[in-house]
């Protein structure tokens, strides 16, 4: 196995000494610290350029460990609910706390109100609900809003924009609601939009158009404007110079505090996951290796999205001599990490090592099958590893009832 792999999900691979890698347990995720300062360093610099600020979102990376490391560079967190807002609270206490929910429980506002410094409701109903108390609690209070502007291809589990999406205000409800309540208005300090997944900036600058098209005239009454989610910042070609002048647009236009609050641009190519391979089998012209991770259990969104995440070593299918289909151990049948090429067939002992999987996987996993949670490594900038956490039998039962 090729350690030293320049390609972006293993570059920081290359200080990983071969015997480190033999000592890590399978299956298990090895958070990187290198990449994740490297991403906060881009992430700072577009906030010292443009006098943005970013924000964690949770969702996509909550391993809290690691945040005094990505502390000096982020301006705080964005949680969906009670649970990453208390995180967040706890962990980084010094740093701002928003939050937005589709719907809010009315048993969990008053702690929800001990942890956030922003709120957003995702409806003019929840505003209206919710929103005097917070505003009485002295907090900043916002809308999430709908510019319908779709501009995803091929992933519609994640636009907000599609037809019939219960996430964000249209311009069509709010002057529903407003026309019946003008007060509304007065509970609004800011207005959050999300709309892209795993995007460049252009897909922002169409979203922008859209947005101050549809509720333009709200903006110069409002303190800050969140951009939300889905910026790829951090990847290797990303348009930092668009993305800027997005930003510095609107400060300027309307003179808004422009927030960001990407989740995986802080953790993007900083996590691996380790596996090894428990079996080697033929299906007729079909090769196909078992290994100790699961698709369904490990990394789910490789089922949900779905996608092929990156493999060390490995091409794609027919690029190698030998192409082989990976899957996991449990008895889902579509539990199948992809088809994947290598030079030589696989053998039981194999470790194959996953790249990207920082994100949406130590946030997202499950035991399901009964499948244990894999433990969780870090490596430091001279690649010594150590770990943070494992689990075993009483994180599985312990989901399902009394211990």
């Amino acid at each position: 196995m090729r350690l030293a792999d320049t390609r972006p999900p293993f570059a920081g691979l290359a200080k990983l000494p071969e015997e480190a890698l033999a000592s890590l347990p399978t299956p298990c995720y090895l958070l990187d610290e290198s990449q994740l300062r490297r991403n906060g360093e881009i992430l700072l610099g577009v906030q010292q350029r443009t006098g943005c600020k970013i924000l964690l979102a949770q969702k996509a990376f909550s391993n809290f460990d690691l945040y005094p490391l990505l502390a000096p560079y982020l301006a705080g967190t964005e949680a969906s609910g009670l649970y990453e807002s208390r995180l967040g609270k706890e962990e980084l206490p010094d740093k701002e706390n928003h939050v937005f929910c589709a719907a809010f429980r009315a048993d969990e506002f008053d702690e929800l109100l001990c942890c956030a410094d922003h709120i957003v409701f995702n409806s003019p109903h929840q505003l209206k609900k919710f929103g005097p108390a917070a505003k009485a609690a002295g907090k900043s209070v916002g809308l999430r809003i709908n510019p319908e502007c779709s501009t995803q291809e091929g992933h519609a589990i994640y636009d907000p924009c599609a037809p019939g999406s219960r996430l964000g205000t249209t311009r069509a409800q709010w002057d529903a609601a407003a026309e019946k309540d003008p007060a509304l208005l007065s509970l609004l300090d800011g207005l959050h939009f999300h709309t892209l997944c795993e995007q460049d900036s252009d897909a922002l600058a169409a979203t922008l158009d859209a947005v101050e098209a549809r509720f333009g005239d709200l903006l110069p009454q409002m303190q800050w404007l969140n951009f939300g989610g889905g910026h790829h910042i951090t990847r290797p070609d990303y348009d930092l110079p668009t993305l800027e002048r997005c930003i510095t647009r609107m400060q300027q236009t309307y003179g808004v505090q422009v927030y960001l609050e990407p989740g995986e641009a802080w953790a993007l190519n900083a996590g691996y996951l380790v596996t090894t391979v428990l079996d080697a089998l033929q299906n007729g012209e079909t090769s196909l290796a078992i290994l100790d991770m699961s698709a369904a259990c490990h990394t789910p969104d490789v089922i949900e999205m779905p996608y092929r995440p990156p493999l060390l070593g490995a091409g794609e299918p027919g690029e190698k001599a030998c192409t082989i289909r990976l899957g996991g151990p449990t008895c889902l049948a579509g539990d199948v990490v992809g088809d994947y090429s290598f030079a030589a067939p696989l053998a039981e002992g194999d470790k194959l090592i996953f790249g990207d999987m920082a994100i949406y996987t130590t946030c997202k996993n499950n035991t399901f099958n009964g499948m244990p949670l894999p433990p969780i490594w870090a490596m430091d900038e001279t690649g010594s590893c150590r770990e943070l956490v494992k689990f075993g039998y009483e994180e599985f039962k312990g989901r399902l009832g009394r211990l």
